[in-house]
């Protein structure tokens, strides 16, 4: 995983800095309602992939922009967003991540979230541990969800999804906790709450390249991982409940959506 591990880190790093060049002069088209993409998207992307291939030839991925409908429970995929959080980068707003992936048959093994703007690595690997530019970092230590600062994201949609994400946040400030977040990178929210910034995050609508490597650094860093429904978190999950473990039953006692 070492091997892995350093060409996604690598690979990140040189997609930030694409991303990072050409901040601030992109030209956004719409995908569908309140879904942008930029030219920095597609050129973060294609250099991704191109250094991947280069180093595992043999390997699949599985991407926002180009390969979306790999299936991600294949053998030895690489699951890439080159940069979450298109619509804050297409207004200005210095909040924005690439997220790179590795798993095995629905098995994540190990991940990096580069914030280009901060120069924060994000990165874990299976059973090692999480790590903030080369620092283990753990979860919080806040016991209780009303001391807890909760973040969360919402869908392009307008109908049912927003209006469950709303109904959800008003339940979570009647349980008095400190604050709602709302910051536009769901890579970057999960890294937040491995690194203890966040006590939890939930959004009921994401792909797999969105929580694929913050899946895995949460966990590595102590936190817990669940579906909308209260099941484990999984590649195949369409949603995503995490929390620092500590408040997680409290948490998904409010978040959870069982349709």
């Amino acid at each position: 995983m070492q091997d892995i591990l350093e060409c996604a880190a690598t690979a990140a790093r040189a997609a930030g800095a694409i991303a990072v060049e050409n901040f601030g002069k992109v030209f956004a088209r719409e995908k569908s309602l309140n879904n942008l993409v930029t030219q920095a998207d597609l050129e973060c992307e294609s250099l991704i992939a191109s250094m991947i291939a280069a180093d595992f030839p043999s390997h699949k991925i599985l991407a926002e922009e180009r390969s979306a409908s790999a299936d991600p429970l294949s053998d030895k995929i690489w699951i890439i967003d080159p940069l979450d959080g298109t619509n804050n980068y297409a207004h200005g707003i210095p909040h924005f991540s690439v997220s790179i992936a590795y798993a095995q048959r629905g098995e994540v093994l190990a991940g990096v979230v580069f914030d280009p703007i901060r120069g924060e690595l994000f990165s874990a690997a299976r059973g090692g541990g999480a790590f903030l530019n080369g620092k283990k970092i753990s979860v919080s230590p806040t016991p209780l969800l009303s001391q807890s600062i909760i973040t969360t994201g919402f869908y392009y949609d307008r109908g049912e999804l927003m209006e469950k994400t709303l109904d959800t946040i008003k339940m979570l400030f009647k349980a008095d906790i400190r604050g709602i977040r709302r910051l536009g990178s769901a890579a970057l929210d999960l890294s937040w709450v491995a690194c203890g910034r966040f006590d939890g995050y939930f959004e009921y609508q994401l792909s797999p390249w969105d929580f694929a490597a913050g899946m895995l650094i949460v966990r590595e860093a102590g936190g817990k991982c669940a579906n909308r429904d209260g099941t484990d978190l999984k590649l195949t999950s369409k949603s995503v409940a995490v929390s620092n473990g500590k408040v997680h039953n409290d948490f998904l006692g409010i978040v959870k959506w069982e349709e």
